[in-house]
């Protein structure tokens, strides 16, 4: 499957380099787009098939297209890094590669070769890497997906599916400036269930968070923070992170992959690098009114939020109700800002990469 060709279509407009320069000065996340994308098809009957390398334009769908009505629909998100020596390289694209996997078997979708996931990534990031942002924090950030595409009204797993990649150049995450960010817990409104595709990176996970984040937002915060389905009292993730806590004696606790929340790659390098350093992470449930508790105490100290877009966004306020508690000082902590650098630095290339996580392009 690896052999699969990619034919490269001619652009017959692409951006003017003054445009382009404009664009990427200063990009706000996901609303620059660059001049390519890429499109591999799936059919029962061909496999993958008709991979190329094309223009970016609108998709024509039919109205009876599958994911329209049955929402079989998956994605992922990874970014494109300059090394210092002026080259540019992936981070962790294997592990990507497998959980679209994970993703689309949850989803019952046909599974598409890592090696032709890893490639197709590597095609975009050619095509447009003339686009990447000369920006604090700068990366290309890539958005590879797959959704149903076949044409009927009728529950059943698709028999036809569309694969494509396309590029956004990125800065940072937030743009508010401040320190850390604030979050609001929803007590109302659950992300996912047990038996449910909390842990399948899929469009519907984040379509039943957003009326919770709009709820945040209207309150004055930047993201909101979700409890357990069964107890509501379990504290699971963010509308796009996932959490960790860092307490007086230097221990780490995150909350444990039970098939609710994501298996965020960020997360999983933190663990990664926490042990590394000689820290001790425990991945067990930690509860709403512990989190106040601890804070409160002094016991814990830090508070972050880490994936891919965001990388590592420390917490610095907590609201519940009409109950708010700081996290710390309230800004960046000192293992935090630890973490932080030395994640940044395996994937811009200034430190030694133990794991073998970068791939160089």
């Amino acid at each position: 499957m690896s052999a699969l060709a990619f034919t490269h279509l001619p652009h017959p407009n692409k951006v003017a380099d003054e445009v382009r320069a404009a664009a990427i000065a200063d990009p706000v996340f996901g609303r620059v787009f660059t001049d390519h994308m890429v499109s591999i098809r799936y059919a029962e009957d061909k496999g993958w098939h008709d991979a190329q390398v094309m223009p970016r334009g609108p998709l024509t769908l039919d109205p009876a297209t599958a994911v329209l009505h049955y929402a079989q629909e998956i994605f992922e998100g990874l970014k494109a890094y300059r090394l210092d020596d002026g080259s540019m390289a992936l981070f962790r694209v294997d592990a990507n590669a497998a959980r679209f996997n994970a993703s689309a078997r949850r989803m019952a979708m046909a599974e598409l070769p890592e090696e032709l996931f890893i490639a197709a990534v590597k095609e975009a990031v050619a095509a447009d890497a003339a686009w990447f942002p000369p920006v604090d924090g700068g990366a290309l950030y890539l958005r590879p997906f797959m959704y149903a595409s076949e044409v009927f009204l009728g529950v059943k797993p698709a028999s036809e599916y569309h694969f494509l990649v396309i590029v956004s150049p990125s800065g940072n995450y937030f743009k508010s400036g401040a320190p850390a960010i604030s979050l609001w817990v929803s007590e109302h409104y659950t992300r996912a269930a047990p038996g449910g595709t909390g842990a399948a990176k899929c469009g519907g996970n984040y379509a039943s968070s957003l009326i919770a984040q709009q709820e945040a937002i209207a309150k004055g915060h930047d993201q909101v923070v979700f409890l357990d389905a069964a107890e509501n009292r379990w504290i699971e993730e963010l509308g796009g992170m996932n959490m960790f806590f860092v307490f007086d004696d230097g221990s780490i606790v995150t909350p444990p992959l039970t098939g609710t929340i994501l298996p965020g790659i960020t997360r999983d390098a933190i663990i990664t690098l926490a042990k590394d350093a000689g820290l001790t992470v425990r991945e067990e449930p930690y509860a709403i009114d512990q989190w106040q508790a601890d804070a409160e105490s002094g016991r814990l100290t830090e508070s972050f939020a880490c994936g891919t877009a965001a990388v590592v966004t420390p917490v610095g306020k907590v609201t519940r109700g009409d109950i708010a508690f700081a996290i710390g000082a309230g800004g960046p902590g000192q293992v935090t800002g630890m973490l932080k650098d030395r994640l940044v630095d395996i994937q811009r290339g200034r430190a030694a990469d133990p794991h073998g996580w970068v791939t160089r392009l």
